[in-house]
């Protein structure tokens, strides 16, 4: 049976935009979804170009214009701005009553989203954050393997997402000039809400175990006055442990994402740089390297995650139509009623985002008092 296209407008996210082109890619490569209108950027010149670019006929300079104009015509709104203005222009989505699709990081702080999290509920609304890095099909390989305990007993865990940008020179031997939203830390550090987040998402879907504690220190290397490189400890439910570190200070990195799970039975090491291959190693010293057409796999080998054969690997843009297919799973079980819909797998809701920013707002308190934090009494 053919899958119901639904409508899609975008706030933000026009062609000059970081992430912009690949939302609109992502949300459309399986014909799920069609980008029909938008309000894409404050500059006149560049929301027409990107409704041009994108051959969608109705684009407006003001997103309140276009939720004004548009709320009947699409089954969802896709806020693609910086994560400073996401609270605002929830709230203001939520007064339609329209599903809502957010960029990650949801907002600057566990009580921006908490606010956000009562009217959703009183609006019996639909919310989802994207999380593009678990729509790798070896990530939910890793999770299936945890999930049928062949890794046993998890106990600790690496994970890291070091990058370059805020130190390495430009090509003509200049600082680099990043967004200027990215430039301004907020009550958590915008390196953790940009990068800090996407690894406590990781090792939630990977686990699904809560962070209970964190002891953590951050510095500022690069060219920025901004925190650009942060270490942390991590205590989990079930005595799991976490070495987790991010940066934009780490030279030779462009985005070293890197996680390592380690079991009583075995571990598995996965690179974001190298992403369809999972290493497997046994209690018995074995070493296996799996891909999506080995034999001992139930999850990386399945159609729809296998748009061309093994051997021509499928990368950034395909995980995040992976993660783009879940989202529309979801928002169809919503329309036909569900009230589990954003409980589905592989999708990330309000009580996700809320968990993540407690933990990064704890994080950033033990930067300051040198010493554990509980991750639900974190204050800042």
């Amino acid at each position: 049976m053919k899958n119901k296209r639904l409508n899609i407008g975008f706030i933000g996210g026009g062609v000059n935009s970081a992430i912009g082109t690949t939302h609109k890619i992502a949300s459309q490569m399986d014909n799920n979804f069609k980008l029909v209108s938008g309000a894409f950027s404050q500059n006149r010149t560049i929301n027409q170009e990107s409704a041009i670019q994108w051959n969608v006929g109705r684009y407006y300079d003001d997103y309140k214009m276009f939720l004004q104009k548009e709320s009947d015509n699409i089954d969802a709104v896709v806020i693609l701005t910086p994560t400073d203005t996401h609270a605002d222009i929830i709230m203001d989505v939520l007064k339609y009553n329209l599903p809502i699709v957010c960029e990650k990081t949801l907002t600057t702080s566990s009580q921006e989203a908490v606010q956000i999290k009562h009217i959703l509920e009183e609006n019996q609304g639909f919310l989802l954050t994207t999380y593009n890095y678990t729509g790798y099909p070896m990530i939910r390989e890793l999770k299936n393997m945890i999930e049928c305990a062949k890794l046993g007993q998890i106990l600790h865990i690496n994970i890291e997402m070091p990058q370059e940008s805020f130190i390495r020179l430009t090509p003509e031997e200049t600082i680099p000039m990043p967004q200027k939203w990215r430039l301004k830390d907020h009550i958590i550090p915008t390196l953790s809400l940009d990068l800090g987040t996407h690894l406590s998402n990781m090792v939630y879907f990977l686990i699904n175990k809560k962070p209970l504690e964190a002891i953590a220190m951050h510095n500022s290397f690069g060219h920025h006055n901004v925190i650009d490189n942060l270490t942390a400890l991590i205590k989990y439910e079930d005595n799991i442990d976490c070495q987790m570190w991010y940066s934009k200070s780490a030279l030779g990195h462009k985005n070293g994402l890197r996680v390592e799970i380690y079991g009583t039975k075995g571990s598995a090491s996965w690179y974001q740089m190298n992403p369809e291959f999972l290493e497997f190693n046994d209690n018995l010293g074995r070493n296996i390297v799996l891909d999506r057409s080995s034999k001992d796999i139930s999850i990386a080998n399945q159609t729809r995650y296998n748009r061309f054969k093994t051997g021509h690997p499928a990368g950034f843009i395909e995980a995040f139509s992976n993660h783009y297919h879940d989202i529309y799973l979801s928002l169809q079980n919503y329309k036909q009623g569900s009230s589990n819909a954003t409980k589905m797998d592989y999708v990330f809701d309000i009580n996700h985002s809320i968990e993540g920013l407690k933990l990064m707002e704890a994080i950033n308190l033990s930067t300051k008092t040198k010493t554990w934090e509980r991750v639900n009494d974190a204050k800042n």
